[in-house]
């Protein structure tokens, strides 16, 4: 369902990464799901699933929840990667180095990151050859992120930089990548993960995934698509003055807790005595956490006075690239009036990158496909994105949140143990996703209802 035109090749890096986090949550939610089933199970009902004394295994809850884990810490920052991949290159008026590899990366990173979750239970007492084998699959993951942040670099180093608030989240991000990438390849070293495991440098390393990899692409996406989602423009002062103020409390706050965890101070504490020596390093991130919370009340403030005060945008203000900002911000209704044919990565920029490499088709946006006839959409082909078929879309519904609903009403009456009430709520999940997905004759998934004519003949 891509625009015509919108080839795998074209496709945005953001929509890469997304897709990719999409599929390992099909793959790896299951596992974690099934974990507290049968913990839920052990609790309820008396099964040993982790019960030691009556031959269960805990190690197995660990198995389950890091095959879970560790695949979704690629889920949350893979499309954070994707807004930078594409809106870093706007601000170096060039585009992306390397968009093959770096999409390829993108997809690799998850694959690998299926088969890395026991870099989490080194200390657990597995058998060397998979110590030696997770500890190597730990490493070659850093390859594809290490392709990423190389494409990033050369971009900005080849490109002319405009130095704008997303410029510096983002820029500020592939420092805090390099530094959280690093610390997670240290801790594939076993001897090193021996030491180092639930200690305080596990919690920096987190942070700075988490946090530093996840949250500053994300508010530099707000600042960049914000003129869009409203038409108003947040403030370059302020904006500047959140990033310093953030950029430099995260950094107060979490890299000491490296130093913390070399001094052997164990995660999951809230006391210890005076003399270990943690003192110093403590202090110095609890002020670096109100500097960050300071930073973040800053640009909450920018987000909420530019939200009614910000001046007007235009339509692309950023002198951005891709389709979204050839219609006015924000976007009417239908997006697009014609369905445009895509014909390059970057159709807005095309007459300029097309002097002295023999000019290339962009984006055609004043004439397309008019669909008209009720909700329809485009069908394209999955490689070429060549259209071949118009669907019809389905109306509004109300079947998707009463299931979700009933569905939180069978888990609260499984707590509860009231289990009629559960056999109910089940009942009514079941009603519901019929509802939702009963064909309709509309939509053309059952046999349109016969026609007769004037003498009771089907015409």
């Amino acid at each position: 369902m891509r625009a015509p035109g919108m080839s795998i090749d074209r496709v945005p890096v953001l929509v890469w990464g997304t897709l990719t986090a999409s599929g390992g949550n099909l793959l790896a939610v299951p596992a974690v799901s099934l974990a507290f089933f049968m913990l839920w199970l052990d609790r309820q009902f008396g099964t040993h699933f982790f019960d030691v004394l009556n031959g269960g295994r805990p190690l197995l809850w660990q198995h389950m929840f890091w095959m879970f884990a560790h695949p979704w810490v690629y889920a949350v920052v893979l499309p954070a990667m994707g807004i930078v991949s594409d809106a870093l290159p706007v601000f170096c008026r060039r585009p992306l180095v390397g968009y093959t590899p770096v999409a390829l990366a993108t997809v690799a990173t998850m694959v690998v990151g299926f088969i890395v979750w026991i870099h989490h239970m080194f200390a657990t007492g597995i058998p060397a050859l998979a110590l030696a084998f997770f500890g190597s699959a730990s490493m070659v993951i850093a390859i594809p992120s290490a392709v990423a942040t190389f494409a990033w670099v050369a971009t900005i180093y080849t490109g002319r930089p405009v130095f704008k608030v997303p410029f510096f989240y983002f820029a500020g991000f592939v420092l805090l990548f390099v530094i959280g990438g690093v610390s997670g390849v240290m801790t594939a070293a076993v001897p090193l993960d021996w030491q180092l495991t639930d200690t305080y440098f596990v919690v920096a390393h987190l942070h700075y995934v988490l946090l530093g990899v996840n949250v500053f692409p994300v508010i530099g996406g707000i600042y960049f698509w914000f003129p869009k989602f409203t038409g108003r423009m947040m403030s370059e002062r302020i904006g500047k003055l959140g990033f310093a103020v953030l950029f430099i409390g995260f950094n107060v706050a979490f890299f000491p807790m490296h130093i913390a965890g070399l001094l052997g101070m164990p995660r999951r504490i809230y006391t210890y005595p005076a003399d270990m020596g943690w003192n110093t390093v403590n202090l110095i991130t609890s002020l670096g956490s109100f500097v960050f919370a300071l930073g973040v009340l800053i640009f909450l403030f920018d987000l909420a006075w530019s939200y009614k005060r910000g001046p007007a945008a235009g339509d692309n203000p950023w002198d951005a690239p891709t389709l979204e900002w050839s219609i006015p911000s924000p976007p009417p209704p239908y997006n697009f009036a014609t369905v445009p044919f895509v014909g390059s990565r970057h159709p807005l920029w095309e007459s300029r990158l097309a002097s002295g490499r023999g000019g290339h088709a962009g984006s055609v946006l004043d004439q397309g496909y008019i669909l008209d006839h009720g909700r329809e959409a485009l069908g394209t082909t999955a490689l070429d994105g060549e259209p071949y078929i118009i669907l019809k879309m389905p109306g509004d519904s109300y079947a998707p949140f009463f299931l979700g609903a009933f569905a939180t009403l069978v888990f609260a009456g499984m707590v509860l143990h009231a289990w009629w009430f559960t056999a109910a709520m089940l009942g009514a999940s079941a009603i519901s996703m019929i509802a939702w997905l009963w064909p309709e004759r509309g939509l053309l998934q059952r046999e349109p209802s016969p026609v007769y004519d004037a003498g009771g003949e089907i015409g």
